[in-house]
């Protein structure tokens, strides 16, 4: 059993985590900025008030947690390169600091040709900014991390909703998981399986997978 911290509870992906966690066993505690806001969570998840970009309120919630899920969004670009910076300055000055983990945007991924699915010229621009944030917050943990163990997680670049827990995945790293027909699909439920999978069994500290079918 873990102790296990989301912020960004109330949120499409966080909330499942957070009810894939305390359905396994866990004990889970929903950060939120606004915890009036929040819609259902299941019984056993406590409900604060929380905000990954304060070091004050990382601190206080980091004490008694093993790990530190962040699934924020709806922020501007700055949003999560903050929220990572204020996680690793504040853990790394604690003795036994929780790990990170970070769930990031499905753009950051490569293409067939290399480059960022965020850098193509059709990528679509309400989403620019969000992209481009996340991509800040991997490249920050990917070069300032030191002393905090984290893991960055990507969806699936386009196809991606809420939809069935089948309990099964597979597993990347910098590309796309595809399938026989080249998508890549996933519901947010099974991301949140493989989550709280990757929470009971590490296998990629200090790095980033994707997931999909």
């Amino acid at each position: 059993m873990s102790d296990i911290v989301v912020f960004g509870a109330g949120g499409t992906a966080g909330s499942r985590i957070a009810a894939e966690a305390v359905e396994r066993g866990h004990r889970v505690t929903a950060a939120v900025r606004r915890p009036e806001a929040v819609g259902y969570l299941p019984p056993g998840v406590r409900t604060v008030t929380g905000d990954a970009t304060s070091a004050r309120s990382v601190r206080e919630l980091a004490e008694d947690a093993d790990v530190l899920v962040v699934a924020i969004g709806g922020g501007e670009r700055n949003l999560w390169r903050d929220a990572a910076r204020t996680l690793v300055d504040t853990l790394r000055k604690l003795p036994d600091p929780p790990r990170v983990i970070h769930v990031g945007g499905g753009s950051t991924l490569l293409t067939p040709k290399g480059t960022r699915y965020l850098d193509e010229p059709d990528f679509p621009e309400e989403y620019r900014d969000s992209a481009h944030g996340q991509a800040d917050a991997l490249e920050f943990y990917r070069t300032s991390a030191d002393g905090v163990t984290w893991t960055y997680v990507s969806p699936p670049p386009l196809e991606f909703h809420p939809g069935e827990r089948t309990g099964h995945y597979r597993t990347g790293t910098d590309h796309p998981v595809t399938d026989a027909q080249g998508r890549s699909v996933l519901t947010y439920e099974d991301l949140a399986v493989a989550i709280v999978d990757e929470i009971e069994d590490t296998r990629f500290g200090n790095a980033r997978f994707t997931v999909a079918y």
